[in-house]
């Protein structure tokens, strides 16, 4: 008899519910057969990652009907315990734990096309009592390792993201400014927990970094990271929209007075040389914000697109000003493992910012992450120890 498991699934939406917030139905499911290759893994902990709530929301995709299934289960932020190995499989075995790489389509390089648990066809997540997995879609954790598997779990996706990205885009910048003539460059973000995590990286690097946020809670989580915060309410800049700038001069005055202020609380804060890594993982509500705040031979990085998708830019302008546009999803295996390494060694770590969520509590940790109302590192546990 093949072995079944529980999960909260996903379901397709239906016409007209697309951006609403679906409902998680939790089932049970068999499991297919091990393959070679294959591993069967028990989740221990999951972090609610944004890739989540999107496909909750059913925005850009609905990722049940791109994926061509009846259902899914979400979930790519995890450690698990390795429960059996398929005969060619060598880089873990049963009883160990794994973090969970999720890059599972990959390209040439090695680099994600698709993410196991979102679009990656026929994967599974970690919202179920088990799961089955690629290889190459875990790293064993480090042999007594000093940190606890929730921090492993918030680490695997955020933190990893965050490394992939800032290696190119300081690499970047080094290309454009060597580290003997500006030791310290200013890097300024704004967006949730990879944001956080790629600041807190930076600083590591003798780097300033400076993160903009409109709540109370994450002004407090992002000083205790050793990033300077930001309080961005105190600009009172509504979104930008592009179309409504240029037909309501009431919003453009608004809009104009806030872009003014904030630049200017840039320019004092970096003594006239704006910034010179600017992490956007927003996306077109903040962008001219963000690409004004810039300043020569700099770097605007993104691995999301948190509220919005499609970006202008005058290509004119960015060649002159030798501006670098990075932008990444994920990591590659081989960067999953240095910066697992280096976090290891270093202390680079999340420190979980709220209690432990029961599986049984995913639906409410769902509805707090879709209204925006959760941690930066939102954790929940699958099977007990």
């Amino acid at each position: 008899m093949a072995p079944s498991a529980e999960a909260w699934f996903l379901y397709p939406g239906q016409t007209g519910e697309l951006g609403n917030p679906a409902v998680l139905t939790r089932a049970r499911f068999e499991l297919p057969p091990l393959g070679p290759k294959d591993v069967l893994a028990e989740p221990l902990y999951g972090c609610w990652e944004a890739n989540m709530t999107h496909a909750v929301i059913r925005k850009p995709i609905d990722v049940c009907r791109q994926r061509g299934e009846d259902r899914v289960i979400l979930g790519n932020a995890g450690v698990v315990r390795v429960l059996d190995a398929g005969r060619d499989v060598t880089s873990v075995e049963p009883g160990q734990f794994a973090m969970l790489v999720p890059a599972a389509v990959l390209d040439q390089w090695g680099y994600p096309d698709k993410i196991l648990g979102y679009d990656a066809p026929g994967t599974m997540g970690c919202l179920c009592t088990r799961m089955q997995l690629k290889e190459h879609e875990l790293l064993a954790l480090p042999e007594g390792t000093r940190f606890s598997l929730p921090q492993w779990a918030a680490f695997s996706v955020r933190f990893v993201t965050a490394w992939s990205n800032w290696e190119l885009a300081y690499g970047t910048f080094r290309l454009l400014v060597r580290n003997d003539e500006l030791p310290d460059p200013h890097i300024w973000g704004w967006g949730g927990g990879t944001t956080l995590a790629e600041l807190s990286l930076a600083g590591r690097f003798g780097c300033r970094p400076v993160m903009l946020s409109g709540s109370d809670c994450h002004l407090s989580t992002i000083a205790a990271y050793g990033v300077t915060p930001l309080d961005r309410r105190i600009f009172q800049m509504p979104p930008f929209d592009e179309a409504r700038f240029a037909s309501d001069a009431n919003y453009r005055r608004e809009y104009n007075t806030a872009e003014l202020a904030f630049l200017r609380e840039v320019k004092a804060r970096t003594n006239g040389q704006m910034i010179q890594v600017f992490i956007d993982y927003i996306g077109s509500p903040v962008l001219r914000a963000t690409m004004k705040a810039l300043g020569r031979e700099s770097v605007i990085t993104t691995a999301g697109w948190k509220e919005g998708m499609v970006t202008h830019f005058l290509r004119s302008t960015e060649c002159i000003a030798r501006h670098q546009h990075i932008h990444t999803h994920y990591a590659r295996r081989s960067q999953a493992a240095c910066a697992m390494n280096y976090a290891e060694q270093s202390g680079w770590m999340p420190t979980l910012d709220e209690p432990i969520v029961s599986f049984e509590q995913v639906p409410d940790l769902c509805a707090r992450c879709v209204a925006g109302s959760a941690g930066y590192f939102p954790v929940f546990s699958v099977n007990t120890m």
